[in-house]
């Protein structure tokens, strides 16, 4: 047990707090009472011990520790659980997920189930893989609860405009033409969605806005372009076609432009564009940008998806009632269909593949060093300087490495003469 210690900050594998007369740094879920690493009660301990913890841990995983109900205390080898108010998030996550399985199979649209046409069946199935995954990290704690939020949320966002499309669709044409599938695919949405916006809003301090700037702030202009160009790409035809009869007369035809369908599909696909451009603007000025990495790789799984099923959808034959002529018609004709691809959908790839490389480059790119915060916010047990603090002692793995010293002035943190032994 630790007794007398009160963690302040905690990140993905180690966690600094304040004990009896001293500053030190803990494994997350460690079990033995000793610190890793010790440092004096005193101000320039905390900047060596804060230091020191910046230098073992990923900064963007760091999260104060409420004060109240926080106090640690491990025993019997067992990790923290998931956070408190997780739960409930995470469960709308999986509810969410279960209505979107279920609307699979019966009817979607125009009396056709989504689990019968495989372009569609695969980007819905992206979107049901990354809130399942969020559900899941959401459960699996702190160190995973800022990623399991904001990839659920980036994939909300976009997939909104999509799912408006398919119902604009019941819009235009009546409501005969919706079925239970597409019912069940808007109440999961809507489960999803909720899920990973209450979990934004329970959990979503220690992040701001700002201006891009420093070594590890990827330019503004560059999330701009490139979701601007993808979001562009996104609107005209996709698909061509060539129709050549025996005789040898042919003619090419293109589908899929955003602007040649109804009203209300056009505003859910021009909604999706603009949900695009909206998420990788925020994603530019988030601070740390790590977070904004992680909403926009969350928001490109949608339009990935629709990459996917436009190579997937190419590449099955080509009824000839899609263009108005029957079966018996195009058999006397020697009609044959050949489909490709447009130009649109290729420079569409390349700006997605550049939106996704600046979203990975912001979750990867090396985090700005953090403020040191106040030894305050390290408070702890009301004891003395002049008592002796507690010295790590007996065998031990090798300790991390130098001790930082800060910037004009002295350390005044003594390295600890050994770690603590482990039970």
């Amino acid at each position: 047990m630790r007794d007398n210690v009160t963690i302040s900050h905690r990140g993905a594998s180690y966690e600094i707090g304040r004990g009896p007369a001293f500053y030190g740094i803990w494994g997350v879920g460690q079990t033995w009472p000793q610190p890793l690493e010790w440092w004096p009660d005193t101000p320039a301990g905390w900047y060596a011990a804060w230091s020191r913890f910046l230098a073992i841990e990923r900064p963007e995983t760091i999260a104060p520790v409420a004060p109240a109900g926080e106090q640690v205390a491990v025993a019997g080898g067992q990790a923290p659980g998931p956070v408190k108010g997780a739960v409930l998030p995470a469960t709308l996550l999986a509810v969410g997920v279960a209505c979107g399985i279920a609307g699979l199979f019966p009817d979607y649209l125009n009396g056709e189930s989504l689990a019968r046409q495989t372009y569609q069946l695969v980007p819905h199935g992206l979107y049901f893989a990354v809130w399942t995954a969020s559900a899941l990290l959401l459960l699996r704690g702190r160190g995973g609860l800022r990623v399991g939020t904001l990839l659920g949320l980036g994939t909300s966002i976009v997939t909104f405009g999509l799912y408006f499309a398919d119902a604009g669709t019941a819009i235009a044409q009546g409501a005969h033409v919706m079925g239970t599938g597409l019912v069940l695919a808007l109440v999961g949405w809507l489960a999803c969605s909720a899920g990973a916006t209450i979990a934004f809003v329970l959990h979503h301090e220690g992040t701001a806005f700002g201006a891009p700037r420093g070594a590890d702030r990827l330019p503004l202009l560059a999330f701009l372009l490139a979701a601007l160009g993808t979001a562009a790409a996104f609107a005209p035809s996709w698909d061509s076609y060539v129709l050549q009869t025996s005789a040898g007369t042919t003619q090419s035809v293109t589908a899929g432009n955003v602007f040649s369908n109804p009203g209300p599909v056009i505003a859910g696909n021009l909604t999706t564009m603009v949900a695009l451009v909206a998420v990788a603007v925020v994603a530019a000025l988030w601070r740390p940008i790590f977070h904004g990495g992680l909403l926009l790789l969350g928001a490109l799984v949608p339009m990935l998806g629709q990459a996917v099923s436009a190579v997937i959808q190419i590449g099955q034959p080509t009824p000839p009632s899609m263009f108005g002529i029957s079966s018996a018609d195009a058999a006397r004709a020697g009609l044959t269909i050949t489909s490709g691809l447009t130009l649109a959908f290729w420079i569409y790839g390349v700006f997605l593949l550049a939106l996704m490389v600046v979203a990975i480059a912001a979750v990867i790119a090396p985090p700005s060093p953090q403020p040191v915060p106040s030894p305050s916010a390290a408070s702890g047990p009301v004891i003395g300087h002049d008592s002796p603090p507690i010295v790590p002692t007996g065998p031990g793995p090798a300790p991390f490495g130098p001790e930082p010293v800060a910037p004009g002035a002295e350390s005044g943190a003594p390295s600890p003469a050994s770690p603590p032994a482990r039970p």
